[in-house]
């Protein structure tokens, strides 16, 4: 590692987008430091762990002594977003600012609402329909606020995530019962959906962290896999079978029972934040990431079946292919958009 090596603080680091962010960040030759309140199970050559909460940021300041980038990986449980989210994100800022750090939030497209335009740019106007849109409306305007105090910050919006372990809609929904040969699509399978592959979106915050001359506070999208239910579904099976997972009968394909979520979430709290977001799944809805990759360049992206299989083989759904693609330079037009 060199000595010269640039700093950079990930909060959260044991989230799924915070190790993806650590392993991204130290295989870019950064210096990291990896904050969570339980030490993570593996960490890569340049990491190391520190378990101060953002609760005592001056603490957690001084053991991050000279980082100039702190990514905010930290995400509270959707049943605790309204007591927590908006204050663990100022401790995160406050700990930025104490650095001198540029603090970079991964955002998501629950700002737009339900109205939203089938493309989102940067420039979209934000106009949430839910409880969790309108805190990430103020997250974002806390940032800009704050820009005027010197905070310099920016924030990266992407899709759903998948990859990168448990925890998303892929495992937890949509290819619970792979095994079985069923999947379970949350929404019509013919509209498209915007997702983050998470290997390469944690790529792209490196590429962001390395420029040094971005506005004081900018908002970038992340194009990631714009895809129809029924491509997302044709990936999983095709993962499944180069995996040596062919259901007898054939693969068996059902909807997720929103009335019946709507319906248990008047006595399961989780049920109910999950049914509130039911919207994303009947509205249309790509990122526009041109102007990211004006910003940085073309970025890394790891092809879709490739990216599934990957996906899936971390989860212990299928077994590891002999041979996968590689990522690839993404064209800087997304193919939504061309």
């Amino acid at each position: 590692m060199e000595t010269n090596a640039r700093t950079v603080l990930v909060l959260g680091a044991n989230g799924r987008f915070g190790a993806a962010a650590t392993q991204a960040f130290a295989e870019a030759g950064w210096r990291v430091i990896a904050q969570a309140r339980r030490a993570p199970t593996a960490l890569p050559a340049g990491a190391h762990h520190v378990d101060t909460p953002l609760a005592d940021p001056a603490t957690l300041a001084a053991q991050a002594t000279g980082a100039d980038t702190v990514i905010y990986a930290v995400n509270p449980p959707y049943t605790r977003w309204a007591a927590e989210a908006l204050p663990l994100a100022r401790a995160g800022m406050a700990i930025a600012e104490r650095l001198g750090a540029r603090f970079m939030l991964p955002g998501n497209v629950y700002n737009f609402g339900e109205t939203m335009p089938p493309v989102l740019r940067e420039d979209t106007p934000q106009d949430a329909t839910t409880r969790k849109g309108r805190i990430r409306i103020r997250m974002e305007h806390e940032l800009e606020s704050r820009a005027a105090a010197g905070l310099r910050s920016v924030v990266i919006r992407a899709g759903d995530f998948f990859g990168g372990g448990a925890g998303s809609w892929l495992d937890l929904v949509i290819a619970k019962s792979l095994r079985a040969g069923k999947l379970v699509y949350p929404g019509p399978t013919d509209l498209p959906h915007a997702w983050a592959y998470l290997p390469d979106l944690a790529r792209a915050f490196v590429a962001v962290a390395q420029r040094a001359d971005l506005p004081v506070f900018e908002r970038l999208h992340f194009a990631g896999h714009t895809l129809s239910g029924a491509q997302l579904l044709g990936a999983i099976e095709r993962a499944a079978e180069a995996g040596g997972t062919r259901p007898t009968g054939g693969w068996r394909r059902g909807g997720l029972p929103w009335s019946l979520l709507r319906a248990g979430g008047l006595v399961v709290p989780m049920w109910r934040e999950i049914a509130e977001m039911a919207y994303l799944w009947r509205v249309p809805h790509a990122l526009d990431g041109r102007r990211l990759t004006q910003t940085v360049g073309p970025l890394t992206e790891t092809p879709v079946d490739a990216a599934m299989a990957h996906a899936l083989q971390e989860l212990g759904l299928v077994a590891s292919k002999r041979t996968t693609a590689a990522a690839t330079p993404a064209s800087p037009t997304n193919a939504a958009f061309s």
